[in-house]
């Protein structure tokens, strides 16, 4: 009998796969500077971004979606039989099911069985204690660990944490004592600046800023409330383009990851041209391979990949550093964040 975490791993997926994508993003406000005749050839392009601790090939990686539960199991066995055949990395959705009840380990155990030779990354929660982030790690031998940070999801969820004071020196006590990379992650609602700088201080190398936009944490949240009086939260948080632009000068302190309402290839180079390092994914891939299966989820994430090199043709760019001087025109909204938040 499946217990209430277990069954709120379930209620998560499935609205999630619920939800529709917003038709208008913050990257629409964005746009290139198209110049007629490009001076490169496709094949010169390569997307690939290096870090001291593990390398994107593609600058892509499927983000932390799921586990605790025997049917999302079978989803991440096929999320890893993914991340293995395009050859990116991927991470497991939260893991204190398993570090709650051994007997929902192999629903992320299977993750590293089905690619023993991966890019895998843990994922905990900034309650975690040092300990649990060991055994996170050790439990799917784990290339890296997200901590992720969700405090509106946390506040609308019924069950949800109200104490949050000590995250910052949980996320300090765990990159100290760990021995692999440590990635502060949001969960849809953005960063800011000053988040960031905070992040610094306490060690972190590696943050996703993961923005609105995508999955709506705040809202599945609230349709789980018997009394459903929260959904004005829906639209709280930085969209992940606002997110960049506060993070841009800070990026050459800390490694920035960027998720939340990526909907196609254009928006992944905006979000490198503006300073990702990355680009994660999680609703799209999780749609395609539960309505299309494994091999459709491939495909998709290839053309992903290869359409991302068209438009850098387009640009005349061969590398994501000579992406970032590419120009760009940005509407008044974004102009106005920018001068308001006085980070140029």
């Amino acid at each position: 009998m499946e217990n209430q975490r277990e069954i709120r791993k379930n209620e998560h997926v499935k609205l999630a796969l619920a939800q529709n994508t917003a038709p208008m993003s913050d990257f629409d406000r964005i746009h290139f500077v198209h110049h007629a005749i490009p001076n490169i050839n496709k094949d010169e392009v390569s997307l690939l971004s290096t870090f001291s601790d593990f390398k994107l090939t593609k600058a892509l990686y499927i983000n932390a979606m799921t586990g605790g539960s025997n049917w999302t199991l079978e989803i991440n066995q096929k999320l890893a039989r993914i991340a293995k055949e395009v050859g990116v990395p991927m991470a497991v959705g939260s893991m204190h099911a398993a570090l709650n009840n051994k007997e929902v380990m192999p629903s992320y155990k299977v993750v590293r069985q089905e690619n023993p030779d991966g890019v895998i990354w843990a994922n905990v929660s900034a309650d975690a204690s040092l300990e649990e982030a060991k055994c996170a790690v050790d439990m799917i031998k784990a290339n890296a660990l997200q901590i992720h940070v969700n405090a509106p999801q946390e506040l609308v969820m019924p069950e949800g944490s109200r104490k949050f004071k000590h995250w910052q020196q949980v996320i300090s006590e765990i990159v100290q004592g760990i021995d692999v990379p440590v990635i502060v992650k949001e969960v849809g609602f953005g960063m800011s600046y000053e988040t960031i700088v905070d992040l610094i201080h306490c060690g972190v190398a590696y943050v996703d800023v993961s923005g609105k936009g995508g999955t709506n944490f705040a809202s599945i949240e609230n349709e789980r409330r018997q009394h459903k009086d929260m959904s004005y939260m829906q639209d709280w948080g930085q969209s992940t383009a606002v997110s960049l632009l506060e993070a841009r000068n800070l990026n050459t302190r800390i490694h920035i990851l960027a998720s939340g309402g990526i909907r196609h290839p254009l928006d992944a180079i905006k979000a490198l041209r503006l300073g990702a390092e990355g680009v994660g994914m999680s609703r799209n891939v999780l749609q395609v391979v539960q309505e299309d299966g494994v091999d459709a989820a491939i495909d998709y994430l290839n053309a992903f990949h290869e359409q991302m090199q068209k438009i850098m043709t387009l640009l005349s760019v061969k590398d994501i550093t000579s992406l970032r001087q590419s120009p760009i025109v940005i509407d008044e909204y974004l102009k106005s964040w920018i001068q308001q938040r006085q980070l140029y």
